[in-house]
């Protein structure tokens, strides 16, 4: 598989960094369908370990990652579904090991698996949305929306978001599939930084990766930031106990309540295996049929 497009940061602020740009031409976003994993993957294993720090970045104008393949989640078969979850872990696994700092650069939209991807680097750094009219821009989604499809995430979501902002907040917006606003994000301290606008994001991303490298501590598999961190474990276990009885009597909230509670007392790999089990499962129900469907349906738009 062809590998993406790789820039070379020979000066700057942060000589030796590595920019990969997710792309797939001919198509308005991007989509983490296989073949983007295994693009993904072939990059990664181009990328010297001795880089200054790396970016994982877009292609598209409108979105950082629209999210996983939904039709594949939709139409594999389970056994194949469980290998395409299986292997997008080990994919954005390898951002984890990276022995220097990573940072994704978020310039528009990132939701469901395209968050997931962007949790598994060390930072993220947003850019506000573009300027309409001399009026700030419409502000962009930035969440994890699959219980609004009645299913649940199935990279680690779950676990990832309870560590970058208040964890009952982002065990509930998990849980109902409500992504935050660009603002909302903002407010929630989800970045590491903000840039004023697309055109600096990347020199904002190099800035960072200056003042952090050398910094990274050891690498031991999981993402950085996760809820079952020795010092966000105890926060987000209380938050859990007490924002559960408050949750959405579904099978995707009480999915995504289970991942989260066996993360924490399990391991990185029990809450990954826990989200994806279940994400199997929920796209069989009724539910999930109609709502995936629905969305098919309405992304489709009207017939000429």
């Amino acid at each position: 598989m062809p590998p993406l497009p790789i820039r070379r940061h020979a000066d700057g602020p942060c000589p030796g960094a590595i920019s990969i740009v997710l792309e797939q031409p001919g198509k308005p976003v991007v989509v983490l369908d296989l073949e983007l994993i295994q693009r993904i993957e072939s990059t990664l294993r181009l990328v010297p370990r001795d880089a200054a720090g790396l970016i994982l970045e877009s292609a598209s104008e409108r979105v950082f990652v629209a999210g996983a393949d939904l039709r594949s989640i939709r139409e594999l078969s389970d056994d194949q579904l469980e290998r395409y979850l299986a292997y997008g872990s080990k994919v954005f696994g390898m951002l984890s090991a990276c022995p220097f700092p990573t940072v994704a650069a978020i310039n528009g939209a990132a939701l469901g698996g395209g968050l997931e991807i962007a949790m598994h680097c060390d930072a993220l750094i947003a850019c506000k949305p573009p300027m309409r009219d001399g009026q700030p821009g419409k502000p962009y989604p930035v969440g994890l929306p699959e219980s609004g499809l009645s299913i649940c995430p199935g990279w680690g979501g779950a676990s990832l978001l309870p560590a970058l902002m208040d964890p009952a907040e982002a065990i509930r917006r998990t849980a109902t599939g409500t992504p935050l606003t660009f603002d909302e994000a903002v407010n929630h301290n989800l970045f590491s930084e903000v840039a004023d606008d697309r055109h600096d994001l990347e020199e904002t991303c190099l800035e960072w990766l200056a003042r952090n490298r050398g910094s990274t501590p050891p690498r031991d598999g999981p993402p950085l930031r996760w809820a079952g961190r020795l010092a966000t474990r105890a926060t987000v276990l209380a938050a859990l106990d007490s924002i559960r009885p408050d949750l959405p009597d579904t099978p995707s909230a009480r999915a995504v309540a289970a991942a989260v509670d066996t993360g924490l007392s399990g391991g990185w790999q029990a809450a990954l295996s826990s989200e994806q089990r279940s994400l199997v499962h929920l796209r069989h129900t009724p539910e999930a049929i109609k709502a995936i469907d629905g969305f098919f349906a309405k992304s489709a738009g009207p017939k000429a």
